[in-house]
């Protein structure tokens, strides 16, 4: 998704009025699959930074703050609406109680590389939590992970924007490159996943 002019200027009329809980609100809705660009939030907020009106670290408090709250309820609604949803219709779209134990195990093993990496690309950043609900990852590890990976994001998009200054939405010149990038990662992902379900469905089969 392009980052839109309105968009852009939504969020910074809002930060600029709301200050640090602008910030927090966005951060934390950006990763409820909201179509909030969070590149340009804290790019705007690191402008802020070197106009003086913030210091780095409240900026980056209140935007890992806002990720994380954003990240437990998506991961709420996971592990309380996802996985009796996807249960109830899994008939239909050949999924199976084993291929959701399947996707716990992935989650147990592997979780805390996918949540952290997860939080570094855009696309990706916003959807996985919802998995790991589904999954039952372990909760201090989810939050841990997203703490780290939503820190390390927060932090470059900060600098770059203090670096750009009053230019700091030429960071949106670059949002197509980053959702494709995403995209990418994403859809590598889930190849990797289901060829990992396909794996054990084969293993699990009765030979005739």
């Amino acid at each position: 998704m392009s980052i839109t002019v309105g968009l852009v200027e939504y969020v910074a009329d809002l930060i600029a009025a709301l200050g640090l809980a602008g910030v927090l609100a966005l951060t934390t809705l950006e990763l409820l699959i909201a179509p909030v660009p969070g590149e340009a939030i804290m790019a705007f907020a690191g402008f802020l930074v070197s106009a003086g009106r913030f210091s780095f670290v409240e900026v980056l408090l209140a935007g890992t703050t806002g990720n994380l709250v954003g990240s437990l309820i998506s991961y709420w609604i996971g592990l309380k609406l996802g996985r009796p949803a996807l249960l109830r219709v899994g008939k239909y779209l050949r999924f199976s109680e084993r291929d959701l134990e399947a996707a716990e195990n992935f989650f147990q093993r592997r979780g805390s590389l996918a949540v952290l990496a997860g939080r570094l690309v855009p696309g990706l950043r916003s959807v996985i939590s919802f998995p790991a609900g589904i999954a039952r990852m372990d909760l201090q590890l989810f939050v841990a992970f997203t703490l780290l990976g939503s820190a390390v994001w927060n932090a470059l998009f900060i600098y770059i924007g203090f670096l750009l200054g009053e230019r700091w939405s030429e960071i949106t010149a670059y949002s197509e490159y980053l959702d494709a990038a995403g995209v990418a990662v994403l859809a590598l992902f889930g190849l990797y996943f289901a060829r990992r379900l396909a794996r054990r469905s084969s293993r699990a089969s009765p030979t005739p």
